[in-house]
């Protein structure tokens, strides 16, 4: 007996089309049309699209950052991913300074102990010592193959250009991909003291700190080095026009060069949002930072044209009201604790955006929306007219698994492929809210957004796990994917 989704459209990548899709196991087994029902269990569908899972192929879930951790994990970041339609992302793993590589695995694979959806590893390189330049080959073996580098932060998780083109040459070595932050963390850390000494320590001037230039310049670097050591490059949450042109260039040479941009840099502005009264404006703070009502026209060019390939979220989420209870006590003795322990007192919480009051450079960067990436990308995308449904799924689920070594077992609904399944609902309507939502934040960046368009139903590997937008899955079932080198260079 197998699941028989019946009656509804198919969207790939390439096509949309009305068949009957057969799921047996964990994978799909037949798609055809007008399939027999006998034996089986039948989803109606009827009126509804028949999409692979989404995934996010950059997060951070329980990530020490800037003073405290990240509120989401590997329980309750999941439980949100697949309530918004994700049914697989890619964690960073940081590789611990003096540590190794492996060191990094170990602790992340602990993190991931109750993993409820499917999930990969990046490795973040911040201490590239030489011993460790065999170690980059073995990643592979862990089913490893992306790098992830630093270009900004500088004193915390920044690399030097010769890490960076000494990484690029292992890597194209070994058909790993190198991801880069692209922000140039020297000209930032110059900037970043100047404005406070003038008096501007609001959340505001975090953009001033990093303006488009930097990003574009870094950007350029990363493009330049991919193209003499031949290694692919992903540069991850590309905002402005200035960092577009210099993609562009690259891939107009024939570099191996890609990029990504997230859902928050169609929609969150500088001026409304970042700006907003009081201190209202740390809720935007990420980096790079938001832009401008100009940039996002940019980034739908980009991502109509093909320069960008895939909408990710950079999913960090950080209270926006934290540090509650005894928190300095707590985390002197739990050095390497777990803050959901912490907050299981009831009225204790982990410090947040707080620590960033009277000084924007000590707010921690990083914003939720995990849940939201796809809802937003369908209303903002779709329901606009700027992409067809066949190029969101393939923004948001296929290009991602190409590229980063897991198609087609995963980002694609096709005959072996495993059975990630989204019943999305186009007409469905929802409100986007803290007040509903699943991530384990108080804020949400999106906050009254009416959108239309949304997962009804979602499977992973061919278990229902979400039900008219709630988790119904079983927690601790989430599996870890083994990618391969040599992805897609799209």
């Amino acid at each position: 007996m197998g699941t028989l989704f019946r009656n509804g459209t198919l969207v790939t990548a390439s096509d949309m089309f009305q068949a009957d899709l057969l799921v047996e196991g964990e994978t799909i087994a037949l798609i055809v049309r007008n399939l027999p029902s006998a034996g089986h269990e039948v989803v109606d569908c009827t009126g509804k699209y028949l999409m692979p899972g989404g995934i996010d192929v950059h997060t951070h879930l329980d990530l020490p950052f800037g003073g405290t951790y990240s509120n989401d994990d590997f329980e309750t970041g999941h439980i949100a991913a697949a309530c918004g339609g994700t049914t697989m992302h890619i964690d960073f793993v940081i590789q611990p300074i003096g540590g190794t590589f492996f060191d990094g695995l170990r602790t992340w694979r602990k993190k991931a102990g109750k993993a409820c959806v499917d999930y990969g590893f990046h490795l973040a390189v911040t201490d590239l010592r030489p011993e460790l330049m065999a170690d980059i080959p073995k990643l592979v073996d862990e089913g490893v193959t992306s790098l992830k580098l630093f270009m900004a932060y500088k004193n915390v998780f920044m690399v030097d250009d010769d890490t960076l083109y000494r990484t690029m040459q292992v890597a194209a070595e070994h058909g790993m991909i190198v991801m880069v932050h692209a922000e140039n963390g020297d000209v930032e850390a110059l900037l970043t003291p100047k404005l406070l000494a003038e008096g501007k320590t609001d959340p505001v001037y975090h953009a001033s700190s990093r303006p488009p230039e930097i990003e574009g310049e870094a950007t350029n670097r990363a493009v330049v080095m991919a193209g003499m050591t031949g290694c692919r490059l992903y540069v991850v949450h590309m905002t402005c026009e200035e960092s577009i042109q210099a993609l562009a260039r690259g891939r107009a040479l024939g570099y191996p060069v890609m990029g990504e941009t997230c859902t928050q840099y169609f929609h969150v502005t500088v001026d409304e949002h970042l700006g907003a009264p009081g201190f209202e404006g740390a809720k935007f703070v990420c980096s790079p930072p938001v832009r401008t009502p100009h940039d996002h026209e940019v980034l739908w060019s980009a991502v109509r044209d093909g320069t960008l390939a895939v909408v990710s979220t950079d999913h960090c989420s950080f209270w926006y009201d934290g540090g509650h209870g005894p928190w300095q006590e707590w985390a002197a003795s739990h050095p390497d604790g777990d803050w959901h322990l912490f907050e299981q007192t009831p009225g204790n919480r982990r410090p947040g955006k707080e620590l960033g009051k009277g000084n924007f450079a000590k707010i921690p960067n990083g914003l939720p929306g995990i849940e939201d990436r796809m809802m937003v990308g369908w209303h903002l995308g779709v329901n606009s007219g700027r992409i067809s449904p066949s190029r969101f799924v393939e923004l948001h689920c296929t290009n991602p698994a190409k590229i980063f070594g897991m198609y087609p077992q995963k980002g694609t609904l096709a005959i072996g492929a495993e059975a990630d399944i989204v019943v999305w609902d186009p007409r469905k309507e929802h409100t986007l809210s803290a007040q509903t939502h699943h991530m384990h934040v108080d804020y949400n960046i999106y906050e009254g957004m009416r959108v239309t368009g949304a997962p009804e139903q979602v499977y992973l590997r061919g278990r229902r796990v979400v039900e008219g937008g709630d988790w119904i899955g079983e927690k601790g079932k989430g599996r870890f994917v083994h990618r391969t080198p040599h992805g897609a260079i799209l």
